[in-house]
């Protein structure tokens, strides 16, 4: 029996409502990759995480519970396990066997999108435990009426904090602000960019060739709905390297299985195989440019590939450059755990 979708979908909605997040997690989760960065709190321009990177471990340790559970009996029982989560966090306790490999990556991902916006001469804050998940996962999956709610909530919270400008660093908090929210949200007047359209229009000053290679995997709601495509391999130019396409890239690019694994596990399983095989095809690096991409096609690659988000890629080369000393330019995959 396949897993049912009404409870599953109804838990996100109910854990928004009452926990402001489909996945809650504490502040300490949400907040420490920040510790020690010294950035300002709040401000008219804040980088805004939007949860994701930090959410997608305990979302992939969920998902892994739940491919446990497709075709069991037990998906008989959501139901009941929906009316338990109103009282009481199903999903977060789910969540704490989330990798800690995993969460460390995604902090050093956010200190290195830090890095990289401040060698540029940007100037920005953070909200610390001010921020709220913006909702992608709510309007990925068609759930309007509490989506809606919670972009009405977010806003308001974000204008009684004097924001004004927000720099998001994932495709998926970045679609929510800059074509969900206008729909939601009459008069959304915040100003939206992603830190590579900001790290592209600084025009960062081309390295010598470090004699790396990376084939680039691009985010389906990036190319498609953001047209960001060719600020990644501007700046990857910029920095020195050589850079490969698969067999399907920019707008026509293969998804990686993405979100869809929470409700379909294998068919997420055997799309994002099948995006390796392509990724294989050009090379060994490959760089993603969003967490839900990273990790479906690293548990998919296991030890075939070496993948890497980005912004690492990037300030990998920044310190190898500002050091003159060899330095990798992208990390061990990690094998499916």
């Amino acid at each position: 029996m396949p897993l049912p979708i009404a409870p599953i979908l109804g838990i996100f909605a109910d854990n928004v409502r009452k926990r402001g997040s489909v996945l809650p997690l504490s502040k300490r989760t949400a907040t420490g990759w920040a510790r020690g960065l010294n950035l300002p709190r709040g401000g008219e321009t804040v980088l805004y995480t939007g949860h994701m990177y930090q959410m997608v471990p305990a979302i992939d340790a969920m998902s892994a519970q739940l491919a446990l559970l497709e075709n069991s009996f037990l998906t008989r029982f959501f139901g009941i396990g929906r009316f338990m989560n109103k009282f009481v966090s199903l999903s977060f306790f789910m969540g704490l066997t989330a990798s800690s490999k995993k969460m460390r990556h995604s902090d050093q991902v956010l200190r290195d999108i830090v890095e990289l916006l401040r060698g540029a001469g940007v100037e920005f804050g953070y909200l610390y435990e001010d921020e709220f998940y913006a909702g992608a996962l709510l309007y990925d999956d068609g759930l309007d009426d509490a989506f809606g709610e919670h972009a009405r909530r977010v806003t308001a919270h974000l204008k009684k904090l004097g924001v004004r400008r927000l720099i998001t660093v994932d495709p998926h908090t970045t679609k929510m602000f800059r074509q969900a929210y206008p729909h939601f949200v009459k008069d959304f007047d915040i100003e939206v960019k992603n830190y590579l359209e900001v790290l592209a229009e600084a025009h960062p000053e081309a390295v010598e060739a470090v004699n790396g290679e990376v084939v680039v995997h691009d985010s389906c709601v990036y190319a498609r709905y953001e047209d960001i495509c060719e600020q990644p391999r501007e700046l990857l130019r910029a920095a020195g390297l050589s850079v490969r396409e698969p067999k399907q890239s920019r707008k026509a690019t293969h998804c990686c299985g993405g979100p869809l694994e929470s409700l379909f596990p294998a068919e997420a399983h055997r799309i994002s195989g099948n995006r390796v095989d392509q990724l294989e095809a050009e090379g060994k690096n490959v760089v993603t440019m969003c967490p839900f991409c990273w990790v479906n096609l690293s548990k998919a690659a296991g030890n075939r590939l070496v993948i890497n988000d980005i912004a690492s890629t990037l300030a990998a080369v920044r310190r190898q450059v500002s050091t003159r000393k060899p330095a990798p330019i992208a990390t061990q995959a990690m094998a499916a755990e």
